[in-house]
Formats: C-alpha cells, structure tokens, sequence
C-alpha cells in the first residue's frame, strides 16, 4: 500500500510537469519520427527559398535541421523554454544561418514582423495558454507570413503512445488522467483550426500527416519509454520495478511484432496553417 501511494504521488507530480530537458533522451523517443513528419509538413507548406523562418519550440533542433535541408532559408531562429534543449541544439546544428535561444512561447524574445514563416512542431498542445503562443507567432510575421504548426494525434493513430497509454490504463485507472489522448483535446482538426482563427490568422487549413515508425524489435520501441523525456515516459519511470515491468509485458503482448521481431506502427499528425493579417 506504501509503495502504490509513493508511485501515486509520482504520478501526479508528473501531470503537473511534463519533463523536457535532455536532448539525448528525447532524440530516441519521438525527435526521429518527427524529423519525417517535418519533411511532409515543409512540402505542405510550399514556401520558397531565401525566407526568414522562426522555430518556437525548437527543441532539439529536429524541424530547424530539416528546415536547412529542405527550404533553402536565408536564417533560422529555433527558441525553446529547455536550456538542456538549447544547449543540445546549439551543439548538434552548426550551420551559420541558425540561431538558438531559451524563450516562452507565450512572449518571444523577438521583433515584431521580423520573419516571413513562424512554425512550432509539437509543441502547442504542451504551452499553458495556446492561444498566446499562436498571437505571439503571428506577431513575429510580417503581413501575409505563415503561421504553421503540427502535433501528435494522442488520441487517435499516434500509435507508439496509443499503446502504451492503452496498456498503461488497463493496469492502473489513474493513469487514465494522464493519457495525453485525454489530456490535449485540442490536438484534432477542428480544434487546431478554431486555435488559429481565434488568433486572427486567415485561410486557415489542417491536414493529416501519417509516417511510418517500424521499430527494430521490442527494446527498440520500449527502451525510449526509460529516459524520463515527456507524460508516457515520465508515468513509466514513477512507477516501482515490478509494475514497470507488467506494464512492459501488457505492452509487448499487443503490440504487432513481425516473425522477424520488427514492430511497423504508424504516427500520425495534424497539420494546421494560416497566415497573418
């Protein structure tokens, strides 16, 4: 009963924080599968070469990285509120056209009109106040800039958590409160396109973006899950040994594992644009 009450109060420590400071850890969970949905939301967005291109909540530096090689930008500005981020973004992403600093999305340390796409990559569904973050983007645009943004669908076919949080729950209710599918309502098309019309953003549209996450074998996909770097990963290492264990179990017993030990999942995305006025 003591140790169930002590993994209680871990769990609710972490609904009131969700961890995000090392790079090296985060890299393996979900920053390599969000550098291919990155590739499909940078053709979406059809921008032309030689723009000037802000990155709120840059984190390790995954969409500023695909950005260089995809767009051909004149500069890069990656801000993110994790110094352990920056600092890993700074030390992994060289090039002389990018710069990174520590900021809140809800107030940006940058100019007004000063970029031409300001775009945030799984990232607004984890800000306290959305809404702020997106006025705070479009501000930093010039007229007619491009405000863009993509999250996870929790909810739905962001299958690597889906099964997780579904195992997760059927062996302890309480996780239920912390399922991100739960916790980020905002994260579907309906919701994601009101966001960026309440911020007063026109011809605002949302699309699915799905890649294909195939996992080597079952450590390839779970050993992610103990470096602590967000909700699932976080509620799995605040739980004792052994009930880390059965959670690992319930997991592996669902997941789709190929004769040859390789787990093909899917991840998708929303993808929602506008421009400023």
């Amino acid at each position: 009963m003591i140790a169930e009450h002590d993994d209680q109060n871990a769990v609710m420590a972490e609904e009131r924080q969700d961890k995000w400071a090392a790079g090296k850890l985060y890299e393996p969970y979900v920053g390599r599968w969000s550098r291919l949905v990155a590739k499909d939301f940078l053709q979406w967005l059809e921008s032309p070469p030689q723009l000037d291109w802000l990155d709120v909540g840059c984190g390790t530096g995954a969409l500023t990285e695909t950005i260089l090689q995809q767009v051909q930008p004149r500069s890069v500005t990656g801000v993110d509120p994790s110094t352990g981020f920056v600092d890993h973004a700074k030390a992994h992403v060289s090039d002389p056209r990018v710069s990174f600093e520590a900021g809140d999305a809800r107030s940006l340390p940058v100019q007004s009109a000063r970029f031409d796409v300001a775009v945030s990559g799984l990232v607004l569904n984890f800000v306290p106040e959305p809404l702020l973050a997106v006025q705070e983007m479009a501000r930093a645009v010039r007229a007619g800039g491009v405000v863009a943004a993509y999250v996870w669908d929790y909810a739905g076919k962001m299958e690597l958590m889906r099964y997780f949080w579904d195992a997760a729950v059927e062996g302890d209710a309480k996780a239920f409160e912390l399922d991100e599918g739960r916790r980020f309502p905002m994260c579907e098309p309906t919701a994601l396109v009101a966001l960026l019309n309440e911020a007063g953003l026109r011809d605002t549209e949302v699309r699915a973006i799905d890649v294909h996450t195939t996992f080597r074998d079952f450590d390839d996909y779970w050993n992610p899950f103990l470096g602590g770097q967000g909700p699932a990963p976080g509620y799995a290492m605040s739980l004792s040994e052994e009930r880390r264990v059965a959670l690992r179990e319930r997991i592996r017993a669902t997941l789709p594992i190929k004769s040859d030990g390789s787990i093909p999942l899917v991840a998708r995305a929303w993808a929602v644009r506008g421009r400023a006025t």
